[in-house]
């Protein structure tokens, strides 16, 4: 049973800007609560999209865009309901931190949370059993955050359901990013995406660049991308403008192959920039030991082929860090 509370209606017409309240006594605040913004505009019937960002608290083209768009938009503009969760970790954004300062878990791997367990828990419970049932679709807002630098991109999330998996993919299709990428985090079930796909809710995610900036680029293509998807799914008025993205160019992280990880601590040096077309065995970087001038640097390798989709923001590495990630033509069932 939560414990969460918020004084918005979800089912009230117009604009409601506000909180969750989740009850929170660190020593600092005996009777204290953690308080999540939330926002719903709703004009009549129509589907109900969930609009989510801020899940990692360094990524930070999800919650501008969203916080503008909570800002923007008229009741009259739209046909059904937009659920807005635009920071939804809120101690890890306040903070700039991919997890949480308060306990210390990463929320994007907490689905489908407990009510019962730690604030950033009960955080992912709060979605997984109050908002995503009242959802049609949800769309979950990420950035490399600040160990990576990704290639601006819109996500698929698997589905093993054949209906879902064609929605899934006509959805973020419609995003309109300029690549397209399944990821399923190597079958990680405790992401937000892959609790709206246990859901049934058509699903999409985005990776928008990262290295704990706010780009410019992805930004324009995050703006976009939200109400191109809010026209697809009929809650904003269509744009007329087709897609580019097409299903011949899905992309895909080739499992574990597809990552290169440190092997030692020290500074990465990276041969590749992003978007270059690499071969499996082809040196990826190097690993360079600064205090030990006389050591050898500890050369990395691809292990499949691809194009380079990710790769680490700081120079400074240890073992198990991913320096590098590969993506590849996708050659899974996309109908």
């Amino acid at each position: 049973m939560s414990t969460a509370r918020t004084s918005i209606d979800f089912d009230r017409n117009g604009k409601q800007v506000g909180f969750v309240d989740i009850p929170h006594s660190p020593h600092e605040d005996a009777w204290g609560a953690t308080r999540i913004p939330l926002a719903v505009i709703k004009n009549g019937e129509g589907p109900t999209v969930i609009l989510q960002a801020g899940n990692h608290g360094d990524e930070y083209e999800g919650p501008i865009t969203l916080g503008e768009l909570i800002r923007e938009l008229d009741p009259a503009q739209i046909s059904g309901r937009i659920i807005f969760l635009p920071a939804l970790n809120i101690h890890a954004v306040l903070a700039g931190r991919r997890t949480s300062p308060v306990d210390g878990l990463n929320l994007n791997r907490t689905f489908p949370g407990n009510h019962a367990g730690t604030i950033t828990q009960q955080i992912s419970a709060y979605v997984t059993d109050i908002i995503m049932p009242m959802g049609n679709a949800y769309v979950d807002l990420h950035s490399g955050g600040s160990s990576l630098n990704i290639l601006p991109s819109a996500i698929i999330e698997p589905a093993a359901d054949p209906v879902l998996r064609k929605k899934n993919i006509a959805a973020v299709l419609a995003f309109d990013a300029p690549l397209t990428v399944v990821i399923d985090n190597l079958g990680e079930p405790r992401t937000s995406t892959a609790a709206s796909v246990r859901a049934g809710l058509v699903t999409v995610g985005t990776e928008m660049a990262g290295a704990g900036t706010v780009s410019i680029d992805a930004l324009g293509i995050c703006r976009r991308g939200v109400r191109n998807v809010l026209s697809h799914f009929g809650v904003l008025p269509t744009t007329g403008k087709a897609p580019t993205a097409r299903p011949e160019n899905i992309l895909t992280l080739p499992g574990h192959d597809g990552y290169v990880y440190a092997t030692s601590n020290g500074v990465f040096e990276p041969f590749h920039p992003l978007g270059a077309t690499v071969r499996k065995g082809e040196a990826a970087g190097r690993i360079h030991n600064l205090g030990d001038p006389s050591r050898t640097p500890e050369t990395l390798f691809y292990a499949a082929d691809g194009i380079v989709y990710g790769r680490r923001q700081p120079g400074k590495v240890v073992v198990g860090n991913c320096c590098v990630n590969v993506a590849c033509r996708y050659e899974g069932n996309i109908t």
